[in-house]
């Protein structure tokens, strides 16, 4: 293969194949992946939205810490029988929306384990419930694996459950529990969860639906670099095949795995080695793979802030939120802090103009 070729490819936004994007994995130097894609950010802006870089307010909230996926690289859930195992009550979530409001954002992300007890009738009342607080509240909440469960409790489809979930109160899906898109992985690091199909599977009916949803993926832990590449690949497949009148995914989020304390790391060995240049080559993979995602979101709080900066070099456009109480990835070791001014500061310093958004990737 020649570089050269696949770079003018890249720049006609022609899908590469598998084989293609892996050789430029393992042989483009990073200055000129950058370059390409830096340009093809470039590309996808309008003169209204060039060197904006998006960032919002939100707060993360652990609708409970039970699950029984079993992930090997999650420190943050318990067994249903724990003594610590907990359920969020509404009390709880009034005070949590208040703050939220104080620091002016109006989104919950709404992150979940999936519990063998709490069904489609918990999550339609709770987002009614969480509507009831403030009728302006947007739930950005569960994620395919989380829709998976409550359809297989609830012995209903895909369709069904997004649709109940979207007549109570839900606003968008985001894209957790993607991993890597390869059951080989998947068996391995979180064997109670959906497959890689059932995740496409719930993403392509939420398209369907006009559902606002996002798209990540968790590297450099047991996967290939060839298995990154083939997730990105599922990833622009699904985008391809949404309808017209349907935004899709919105945005991609890839971070590296953090091992701290985690049983991927104590029991197998296995500890995140990703660079911070690997991770601004796997950005502008990432825009170069899929040239039908308009957002690619750089994941500061997992790289710290100064390779978040860089990337915005290499074809993210987006800094995602200051991420009031998280409590998932911190737990096994991504300990970033950035507030509302910090973050903009951020922006500003890597040369950009930074840009508050909505979910939909709005700018306001």
């Amino acid at each position: 293969m020649n570089l050269q070729k696949l770079y003018k490819k890249a720049l006609e936004q022609q899908f590469l194949s598998s084989e293609e994007g892996l050789f430029l994995y393992k042989k483009a130097p990073s200055s000129e992946l950058m370059f390409i894609g830096n340009k093809l950010r470039i590309m996808q802006q309008t003169s209204k939205t060039l060197n904006r870089v998006g960032w919002i307010i939100d707060r993360n909230v652990n609708i409970t810490n039970v699950c029984i996926a079993r992930c090997k690289f999650c420190n943050f859930y318990r067994h249903p029988r724990a003594t610590d195992a907990y359920i969020t009550n509404l009390k709880q979530y009034k005070e949590k929306i208040e703050i939220l409001y104080n620091n002016k954002g109006n989104q919950l992300l709404l992150q979940g384990g999936l519990h063998p007890k709490l069904n489609l009738e918990y999550y339609k009342n709770l987002f009614k419930d969480l509507k009831k607080i403030r009728s302006d509240l947007k739930l950005h909440a569960l994620g395919p694996a989380e829709i998976h469960h409550i359809a297989r409790l609830s012995k209903k489809t895909y369709k069904n459950v997004l649709q109940e979930l979207i007549d109570a109160g839900l606003d968008s899906l985001p894209g957790a529990g993607a991993e890597i898109l390869n059951d080989r992985v998947r068996k391995i690091i979180s064997p109670g969860k959906c497959t890689a199909k059932q995740w496409l599977d719930v993403m392509r009916e939420a398209h369907k639906l006009n559902l606002t949803t996002s798209a990540t993926m968790m590297f450099g832990h047991i996967e290939t670099k060839k298995e990154r590449i083939e997730h990105l690949i599922s990833i622009r497949q699904i985008q391809n095949e949404k309808p017209s009148y349907s935004e899709g995914f919105t945005a991609f989020i890839p971070w590296p795995f953090q091992d701290r304390y985690t049983n991927l790391r104590i029991k197998s060995g296995i500890r995140n080695n990703v660079t911070a240049e690997e991770y601004i080559r796997t950005i502008a993979l990432a825009r170069i793979m899929m040239p039908n995602i308009k957002n690619i979101q750089t994941s500061w709080l997992t790289v710290g802030k100064p390779t978040g900066q860089i990337s915005l070099y290499a074809g993210a456009n987006d800094f995602g939120s200051i991420m009031i109480e998280e409590n998932v990835v911190s737990a096994a070791g991504a300990d970033n802090k950035l507030n509302a001014k910090q973050m903009q500061e951020a922006i500003k310093e890597a040369g950009f103009i930074p840009v508050y958004r909505n979910q939909k990737y709005e700018y306001k």
